[in-house]
């Protein structure tokens, strides 16, 4: 697990980099991480970009899906036909006033307003939808998007 932890925040670490800080060998972080590609533990790898530095205009939106579990396939099967729309980027099953949380990419609002109006509402089982906006990221996948500001005061301890 140590291993695994040191790559979702190290990804482009080196093998030689994972293992010291693993306290392993290169050949056996090698070996880890090829077997974990292989038995589909690890996915896949991506970067985390600040939107704002690369003119990234895109819109992403929060939807609470409210569905009826479907006799045989409880909400697995149609959780995965939202899952493989282009505009979602996330789909979980959450506990709380609605059964899942879907994250959705679009070129602007009336976009995604697209999409939840012919795509997701209106599929059979969806009951009903609740879109919130991204408005700013201060975190994600571990990554803070602003440091903290820097000051010239000196702490005061007592």
């Amino acid at each position: 697990m140590k291993l695994l932890n040191l790559l979702r925040r190290k990804a482009r670490a080196s093998f030689a980099e994972l293992a010291d800080l693993a306290s392993s060998t290169e050949s056996e972080v090698a070996e880890k991480i090829q077997g974990w590609e292989k038995d589909g533990t690890i996915l896949g790898y991506h970067a985390v970009t600040n939107p704002e530095t690369i003119g990234d205009t895109a819109v992403s939106a929060f939807i609470e899906v409210r569905v009826t579990p479907e006799r045989g396939g409880g909400f697995d099967r149609l959780a995965m036909r939202i899952a493989r729309f282009d505009q979602v980027v996330s789909c979980y099953l959450a506990s709380g006033g609605y059964d899942l949380m879907v994250v959705v990419e679009g070129r602007d609002l009336r976009d995604v307003a697209r999409f939840v109006s012919e795509k997701l509402s209106s599929l059979d089982g969806v009951l009903s939808t609740a879109t919130h906006f991204r408005l700013k990221t201060y975190k994600e996948n571990g990554f803070l998007f602003e440091a903290e500001p820097e000051t010239d005061r000196l702490a005061v301890t007592p």
